[in-house]
């Protein structure tokens, strides 16, 4: 009599393996793709991100990220604007509109120096993403309730961040270039100064004069960074001052 019940296994067959139960891939999100290049950046620098890295990462293909990025800059642009905005804003502060304005330029060289040589993205570009617009909107606002005159204000808010990203970006520089380690950038540095010092003369008095104070340093560059805020900001109060007396001027004329 016949029946329809399963027949048992060959004790010789193959043994099937049971279905391993996955989890569902979370959605692709341009969140979760910045997210995955920031990690890149981090451990590697820029030179490390590229859409079929960040692909990889996500476990799925370069493709599937264009429906979110429009392309390698799209992707540099949203990073940069993701590292904006950890950076911490002070309030404008009418007594003490200089000093606001140095602390958020502290605070930009700091955010900016820990994520590698992002600060290259700053260069050459306008960042017009949300965070980016909202750091503007604060600087002009720390320098308008110091009475800073609008034009002043709009150079400044450039030529400030130009110069953050440009030590940034050179302090990322020299984390390789002056030796892996502390010491080894004070010896490279110790050569310099003893070649300016050996210079001729006759021909370099004020180098050789000057060759310990044209090669001090020290490994966060603190004094030499808070000298240029300090002669940026006090020529921006300077020039708001002037501008403020040719317009009285101009006014009683």
């Amino acid at each position: 009599m016949s029946t329809d019940a399963p027949l048992p296994t060959p004790p010789w067959a193959p043994r099937r393996r049971a279905a391993r139960a996955t989890e569902p891939k979370a959605p692709l999100t341009r969140e979760a793709i910045v997210a995955a290049a920031l990690e890149i950046l981090d451990a590697e620098g820029l030179a490390g991100v590229s859409m079929r890295r960040v692909a990889d990462r996500l476990d799925t293909g370069p493709a599937s990220l264009y429906q979110h990025i429009a392309n390698k800059d799209d992707l540099l642009d949203q990073l940069l604007d993701h590292v904006i905005g950890e950076v911490e804003l002070p309030e404008p502060d009418p007594d003490d509109w200089q000093g606001a304005l140095k602390q958020f330029l502290r605070n930009a060289r700091a955010t900016l120096s820990a994520h590698r040589d992002v600060a290259y993205v700053t260069l050459g570009r306008i960042p017009t993403g949300p965070n980016a617009l909202r750091t503007s909107e604060r600087l002009l606002a720390i320098m308008r309730a110091g009475d800073v005159p609008e034009q002043i204000c709009a150079y400044a808010v450039d030529t400030l961040m130009l110069f953050v990203g440009a030590v940034a970006y050179e302090e990322s520089i020299q984390a390789t270039s002056m030796g892996a380690t502390v010491e080894e950038a004070h010896a490279y540095v110790r050569q310099v100064h003893d070649y300016f010092a050996s210079l001729p003369v006759d021909r370099f008095p004020n180098l050789v004069a000057l060759a310990a104070h044209v090669t001090r340093w020290d490994a966060g560059e603190d004094s030499r960074f808070e000298f240029g805020i300090a002669v940026q900001v006090a020529g921006v109060a300077a020039l708001a001052e002037l501008e403020r007396a040719r317009q009285r001027g101009d006014a009683g004329a």
